[in-house]
């Protein structure tokens, strides 16, 4: 699935003007770009249009576009650029600004912009036309721009970054990305995942319409209501996003009304890109040591407990639900920002923000799903994760989800026990410093290596007796090794051996304690074996 085709795009397109030096917002400001006429608007309402519209078959609104759109080339639509000028609150001269996507290549759904004002609860539309696109150096034929072609998507820029770069952008079906003080983008959220993995094509609904509320002069929160529109379902949003220095931060208000019945939604969608790591090297025969924007799914169960579960790229699809009740929070999260673990120039993998969902309602039962697909590069994303409710979703439900996302390098909290450092494995079956070399091990094995930091490792007594426990769903683990690193971090090794014929992923499971204290969060991972012909070392 070519999800990232969708995002690419928002990337390299900024402000190229500064901001007017004009005062305070005024009525004819919001008329110059929001051109439409005055409307009755608040959430109240939007919840209701999407009941009502739920109610109704669906219409698929993605309309043709003139040859000159549609036929472009990513780099011709990365030329397209939005004049700076008619910004949403270009007169505001304050700290937040809206900027529009121009619709073309894939981009065909017409999303329908609106400005608010909030005192009284009005707004305006605002209309797509050519004057408000810089077209230079594109080869568009805005002869053929004919209508009303509605836009893809928005950027919201934020001071004192206005002519460098945006800090967030919602572009194609209900992605969007947001980026931490590095002010690089990397993985994505979305609305609302459905049948993601289930026995038919994944439909991706579509944010339609997006409401901007006009913020004060010195705001640097930006609230924004979406409508959701799909043949299964539709959803009234509301986004508070609080702009900080070092991260944005997303309260959403979700409110899902479906159209039919729902085998698999997904609430709180994340997907992100996986080509390999420290301990899954199959797709790493390049220059950099690592490839991937996010490098585990860190979950905080309802119970208390903290689950870290490193990311594969594994050679055939793969679906993984964690049953949980009332979730503390879970995200997809780059803990490595070394440059030296990827030594990349281009892409940045060191600089890519994590993403946290914390729930602000009572989620009830249900799983943490996790979809990892095959990648042979870098330019898939090939990693979702999202929350499903255990109660089957007919058609007619209604269905309130709130939550906050932290857009960071690091989750806002985390477990006060040991974490997961890093996770390696390679061949086993042999004494550290023996082999491999001539030295061979007669019997195949796995061997895992996991290091703990933190967490008050470093504090206990020298001698101090740690005790791995370690589970596998099938196979066998032994050879344990317990190894004391020069932070006073914990190396923990052992090997995993078959005991059967089976290639069934195996589930291994790990943390360490001393008597009975546990001293580290849960290390899951999920290895796939070698058939048994390939179980020997040559």
């Amino acid at each position: 699935m070519h999800r990232r085709h969708l995002l690419k795009a928002s990337m390299a397109l900024a402000a190229y003007t500064g901001l007017s030096a004009s005062g305070l917002f005024a009525a004819h400001a919001l008329a110059a770009t929001a051109d439409g006429e005055a409307e009755s608007f608040d959430f109240d309402w939007l919840q209701a249009q999407a009941k009502k519209l739920a109610a109704a078959g669906y219409v698929n609104g993605k309309q043709t576009l003139p040859p000159t759109l549609a036929n472009m080339t990513p780099q011709q639509f990365n030329a397209i650029q939005y004049d700076a000028k008619h910004s949403l609150w270009n007169e505001l001269n304050g700290q937040l600004d809206v900027q529009f996507f121009h619709v073309g290549m894939g981009f065909k759904q017409p999303v329908r912009m609106y400005s608010v004002d909030p005192a009284n609860k009005k707004s305006r539309e605002v209309h797509f036309r050519p004057p408000l696109f810089n077209y230079q150096n594109t080869g568009v034929d805005t002869a053929q721009l004919k209508g009303d072609l509605g836009f893809a998507g928005f950027k919201l820029f934020k001071a004192p970054e206005m002519a460098s770069h945006d800090v967030l952008s919602f572009l194609g079906a209900s992605y969007f990305r947001a980026v931490d003080s590095t002010g690089q983008y990397g993985l994505s959220a979305r609305g609302l995942a459905i049948d993601t993995y289930a026995k038919k094509r994944e439909e991706f609904p579509d944010f339609t319409k997006f409401w901007f509320e006009t913020p004060t002069k010195d705001s640097t929160r930006f609230v924004v209501y979406a409508l959701l529109d799909s043949p299964s379902a539709t959803g009234a949003y509301r986004f508070d996003i609080d702009c900080q220095a070092e991260r944005v931060v997303m309260e959403v208000d979700a409110h899902v009304f479906a159209r039919t019945a729902i085998e698999q939604l997904g609430i709180a969608p994340m997907t992100t890109m996986f080509s390999c790591g420290t301990h899954e090297r199959r797709m790493c025969d390049t220059i950099h040591p690592q490839i991937h924007d996010s490098d585990r799914l860190a979950m905080w169960r309802g119970n208390g407990e903290w689950i870290c579960r490193p990311l594969n790229n594994p050679a055939k699809l793969q679906f993984n639900a964690f049953a949980d009740k009332d979730p503390k929070g879970f995200g997809l999260v780059q803990t490595d920002h070394e440059f030296a673990s990827y030594e990349d120039t281009v892409d940045w993998y060191s600089k890519r923000p994590s993403l946290w969902v914390e729930p602000t309602t009572a989620w009830g039962e249900g799983s943490i799903d996790l979809l990892e697909i095959p990648t042979t590069g870098e330019t898939l994303d090939n990693i979702v994760a999202f929350w499903t409710p255990k109660t089957p979703v007919a058609a007619g439900d209604t269905l309130h989800y709130g939550y906050k996302l932290y857009w960071s390098a690091l989750p806002p909290v985390g477990t006060p026990l040991a974490r997961v450092h890093a996770t390696r494995s390679g061949m086993g079956g042999f004494i550290e410093g023996w082999a491999p070399g001539e030295h061979y091990p007669e019997v195949w094995a796995r061997r895992f290596a996991v290091d703990f930091k933190g967490g008050g490792l470093e504090r206990l007594p020298e001698g101090t007796a740690i005790e791995p426990i370690v589970t596998a769903s099938n196979g066998k683990v032994q050879d344990f090794n317990v190894l004391v690193l020069p932070d006073r971090g914990y190396r923990i090794t052992f090997d995993w051996y078959p005991t059967n014929d089976s290639v069934d992923p195996v589930e291994l499971r790990l943390f360490i304690k001393t008597s009975d204290r546990t001293l580290s969060e849960t290390w899951l991972y999920q290895y796939f074996p070698p058939a048994p012909d390939k179980r020997k070392y040559t």
